[in-house]
């Protein structure tokens, strides 16, 4: 503790007088549980924090509450300055004291959130922050029904903000205070409108100076204000000519500042945003054009967690997922149930991934409840929704706003909830659409500008075939939809056998089969002009103590992003145009006692060579990337390897009874097929 008053006080006499001054308040926690009664023997921890460590706790995930206690110097001399706190996120209700005095409580886990303290706190004297956290599930609090684990605590960040009397507000709905609005966008003009929120001890009138920035550091656009701060938010006009459009090739940035005070060298306050110029439309006979541009959607959906951090993911952790995402090829992704952290989207920004953000209004088990028709409860639905748009409205990478995903109408009938919800997103930001994801019949899949439907058919039940029923009966009833498609299926790497015909057990989720469903959606749903975007369920298992073996395992990738599923290579060669993919599907599964082979490929490095043993067997392109052999007989220890211009795989497989004695497998044709003896 005595380090961290000394850092504030080295910052502070380093920093000009009355400006804004940011410091880190993530050390010196001390943690216990509620039940513990006494913080005689709290842990000592450092943000982000989280009670819950292992992803895969299987029925028996703990939610409760905790309490974080620190303490903190606060200096004399900022006792005409103003003094607020940071939490960028808190799972999912909590509570903060300063002194013992209650200041504040915020009821949602996905955003950022502030209080101001000048009041609460003794300048020239230790002061005491206590944060009570509970992640436990409640009616009241959104999401009421997910499989993802909440993991609770103070799961991100915080920071402690000293500012002057008069300030750009912290306050408004956990954002920087500026907000930048464009209305109008080309490549000849960018015309918009910054909204600054202002909020002020004094009443005093101030200057206030917008400043526009360039991708390349050139000022583009500068105005001065003298106002007189308020309970309405300041707003200026903008317009930049020619400017650098953002888009997924070319993520141009552009700087915003905002400065107070009547020195420009020497400012009261100032806050600088990012932003970037562009438009986004769809319709169903283009599909999404950003700027004018046609481009099809290739998405992910992504959670929140990982193996080794829980859910608690570091910088490092992100920049690794996005990497992955980018091998496979994809171009979006999707926030599901709530947004993630901030640092995600600033480098989505930089890297030109489109991003799709859910409000945590979300449907998962048959008994869950997902919409309590409750004033408490669309209250809060209407506080987040609020709060993500507003916390990521600057982020040009965000193109839509997820209002709901998979609910149902049974029951209390969220439809007019969902309406309201969609006009807020409207108000707040004309400029996204909103969209849903839905597995329903009926009027629900009316209300957003554009549906993603989430129907597997095949896997629960019927066949992979009857997507192409399910597609072509989509198109001929209900073209004039706005419609995306979303999948996905189970699949654990580890979940082999050597039997060809497996009898149906309990919890048994063969990656095979999730491999089988993806091939043949991709066949049949790649590029269909019917769909303005594909986006696969998910890009990387995930954390869930209500599923056996604490986890949902529709990723494309294992939790611990170490093992690449066969349907990652399938995306990888459909989607990555940079760098070819070769693939040779069940590579796992290495003993087989079925006598009748036939193997499959992904390549997009042209028609592959395969060859068993010593010889060669022919194969026919499937599917766009997609290459079948013909059935061949083997027996005993077969290599087998393929190859596709300067790539290769391979793998030996252990064919039929495998504690006869090893033959050398033999090639011999007959009429229909290869055969090897």
């Amino acid at each position: 503790m005595k380090r961290f008053i000394t850092l504030l006080l080295t910052l502070l006499l380093a920093a000009e007088a009355g400006a804004r001054e940011i410091f880190p308040l993530n050390e010196g926690w001390r943690f216990f549980f509620k039940s513990e009664n006494s913080s005689d023997n709290a842990r000592h921890v450092t943000l982000p924090h989280s009670w819950n460590t292992d992803p895969t706790t299987e029925g028996n995930f703990l939610e409760t509450t905790g309490n974080y206690l620190n303490t903190i110097y606060i200096p004399a001399e900022w006792k005409e300055q103003r003094l607020f706190v940071k939490f960028y996120g808190a799972q999912s209700v909590a509570d903060l004291f300063v002194n013992g005095r209650h200041t504040g409580t915020h009821r949602g886990g996905a955003t950022a959130f502030v209080f101001e303290i000048t009041d609460k706190v003794r300048f020239g004297a230790d002061n005491t922050l206590l944060m009570t956290v509970s992640n436990a599930a409640t009616g009241d609090v959104l999401p009421t029904s997910t499989d993802m684990n909440r993991y609770g605590g103070l799961y991100r960040e915080a920071e402690l903000i000293l500012t002057d009397r008069t300030a750009v507000s912290p306050l408004y709905l956990g954002t920087e205070g500026v907000l930048i609005r464009p209305h109008a966008v080309t490549a000849a003009r960018a015309e918009g409108e910054a909204e600054i929120h202002l909020t002020s001890r004094s009443g005093n009138a101030c200057t206030v100076t917008l400043d526009i920035a360039a991708p390349d550091g050139r000022k583009v656009f500068t105005r001065r204000l003298r106002v007189r701060p308020d309970d309405k938010p300041v707003v200026i006009p903008f317009s930049v000519d020619k400017p650098a459009l953002w888009s997924p090739s070319t993520p141009a940035l552009h700087t915003v500042t905002v400065s107070l005070g009547e020195d420009e060298a020497a400012p009261t306050d100032r806050v600088t945003v990012r932003t970037g110029f562009r438009t986004i439309v769809v319709d169903t006979q283009n599909g999404m054009r950003i700027n004018g541009g046609h481009i099809g959607i290739r998405g992910v959906t992504l959670y929140h967690d990982n193996a080794t951090s829980g859910g608690t993911p570091t910088a490092q952790d992100i920049d690794e997922d996005l990497q992955q995402i980018a091998d496979l090829g994809a171009n979006a992704l999707r926030s599901a149930v709530m947004p993630h952290s901030r640092y995600l989207y600033d480098r989505c920004d930089e890297r030109g991934l489109l991003v799709w953000i859910d409000i945590p209004l979300h449907r998962v088990f048959l008994s869950d409840i997902a919409y309590y028709a409750t004033p408490a409860f669309e209250q809060n639905g209407m506080d987040q929704l609020r709060e993500i748009v507003a916390q990521h409205l600057n982020h040009p990478s965000v193109a839509m706003w997820g209002i709901f995903s998979r609910l149902w109408t049974r029951g209390d009938d969220p439809t007019g909830f969902i309406r309201r919800l969609n006009d807020a997103a409207h108000a707040l930001d004309p400029s996204r659409p909103t969209v849903a994801c839905s597995d329903q019949n009926g009027d629900i899949n009316f209300v957003t500008d554009l549906v993603v439907w989430q129907q597997n058919v095949g896997w629960e039940r019927g066949s992979t075939d009857d997507v192409a029923l399910w597609r072509d009966r989509l198109r001929q009833n209900w073209s004039h939809l706005r419609s995306g498609v979303a999948y996905g299926g189970n699949g654990i790497p580890g979940h082999t056998c050597y039997t060809a015909q497996n009898e149906p057990r309990s919890n048994w989720l063969p990656e095979e089969r999730q491999t089988r469903f993806h091939e043949e959606y991709a066949r049949n749903l790649q590029n269909d002009s019917l769909f303005w975007g594909v986006w696969i369920n998910n890009m990387f298992d995930y954390g869930s103590a209500r599923r056996p073996y604490g986890l949902n395992c529709e990723g494309l990738v294992s939790l611990d992003r170490r093992t690449r599923k066969d349907a990652y290579y399938l995306y990888r060669a459909l989607w990555n145009d940079a760098s070819p993919t070769l693939r040779l599907a069940e590579k796992r599964r290495q003993l087989r006692d079925g006598e009748r082979q036939a193997f499959r490929i992904y390549s997009s490095a042209g028609e592959p060579l395969l060859l068993v043993g010593a010889d060669t067997v022919a194969v026919t392109e499937y599917a766009a990337c997609q290459y079948r052999s013909d059935t061949v007989t083997l027996q005993g220890r077969v290599e087998v390897r393929v190859s596709a211009g300067a790539l290769r795989d391979s793998v030996t497989l252990l064919v039929g009874n495998i504690l006869r004695q090893k033959q050398k497998p033999v090639l011999r044709r007959t009429a229909d097929r290869q055969t090897i003896n």
